[in-house]
């Protein structure tokens, strides 16, 4: 082989390796690169059922709560609906609940970082991703908007203190969905306590310390390393959400849109005489058998109220 069909041949390797380098990198920049792709979901184990995880206890007062509730500590509910299981101090289910959580606690501290935001959550609005805050976060009347772009599998994780400690404190604070999002698909991940009053906050918290709520809402869950204690509060559990819940008057007052048709399904079947006025009933389910039809159904006239002369009535 001579030195120029050797020169040609090399020539000929790098242009074709060149090529190749050049199409993939331009492949890559055609494809977006989606961040959600770097995210870990924690697995909570026993502990996804529930709605409100303590670990040294929990006090609902004037609370509503769609999912399970429980501590290893003590457990006080007053004047408050629980729609799901109240376990006692000490349960097994409640204390197997809270080690899964401590592990998911552990895991979620070595997520990595993908871009770190100030305090104040204010007026942003984020993609999905990994976002963290070096100490405390404090929002004070403001919305966080979190934009799916269409994906409904959309992860979000929120780490507070990651050098170190930080707490999560809202007041008037509200975190919105957007274009598809899920706030179960929501992460909040804390190194020392939760407060938030009259703020309207959505995923899934787990805090190092003790977290408070009074008035608004959660739908999401919260977990935490002390107590949880709740004020007037609506918290939705994640478990809650999908199927919605059957029980219609809990529906009509808390569910709404959740429960929007569900409640229908579950609603009475109706009488339907003339000048019985609303029953708050299905007509769709009106009895049509031959011996218990509703009154109207009989035949016969119309009458006041009623038919008359139907079926020998």
């Amino acid at each position: 082989m001579t030195k120029q069909k050797s020169r040609t041949r090399r020539f000929t390797k790098f242009a074709a390796q060149l090529a190749a380098t050049v199409f993939f990198g331009a492949l890559l920049a055609a494809v977006p690169f989606h961040t959600a792709m770097a995210q870990t979901v924690p697995d909570l184990g026993a502990a996804d059922s529930f709605a409100v995880l303590g670990g040294t206890a929990v006090t609902l007062t004037n609370s509503t709560v769609m999912g399970d509730v429980g501590s290893p500590g003590a457990v006080t509910v007053t004047t408050s609906t629980v729609l799901g299981t109240v376990f006692p101090a000490g349960d097994p289910i409640a204390v197997a609940a809270y080690e899964d959580f401590l592990i998911a606690y552990d895991a979620l501290a070595l997520e990595l970082c993908e871009f770190t935001l100030t305090g104040d959550l204010a007026g942003l609005v984020l993609a999905p991703g990994v976002y963290c805050v070096g100490g405390a976060s404090t929002t004070t009347n403001g919305t966080l908007t979190l934009d799916a772009q269409g994906d409904p599998n959309a992860v979000w994780i929120f780490k507070i203190g990651t050098l170190g400690s930080g707490a999560l404190t809202g007041t008037g604070f509200t975190v919105a969905m957007d274009n598809g999002g899920q706030p179960c698909n929501v992460y909040w991940w804390v190194a020392d306590a939760v407060t938030m009053s009259a703020s309207n906050l959505k995923g899934t918290v787990l805090a190092g310390a003790a977290s408070t709520f009074t008035g608004g809402s959660l739908i999401g869950q919260v977990f935490a390393k002390a107590g949880v204690t709740m004020t007037g509060t609506d918290v939705f559990g994640c478990s809650s959400l999908v199927p919605p819940p059957i029980d219609e008057n809990f529906c009509k007052k808390y569910c709404h849109k959740y429960c929007k048709d569900n409640e229908k399904k579950h609603k009475k079947p109706c009488n339907q005489g003339v000048g019985n006025g609303s029953e708050d009933c299905d007509p769709g389910r009106s009895n049509q058998g031959n011996q218990s039809r509703s009154n109207d159904e009989r035949g016969g006239i119309p009458g006041d109220p009623g038919r008359k002369g139907g079926n020998g009535k």
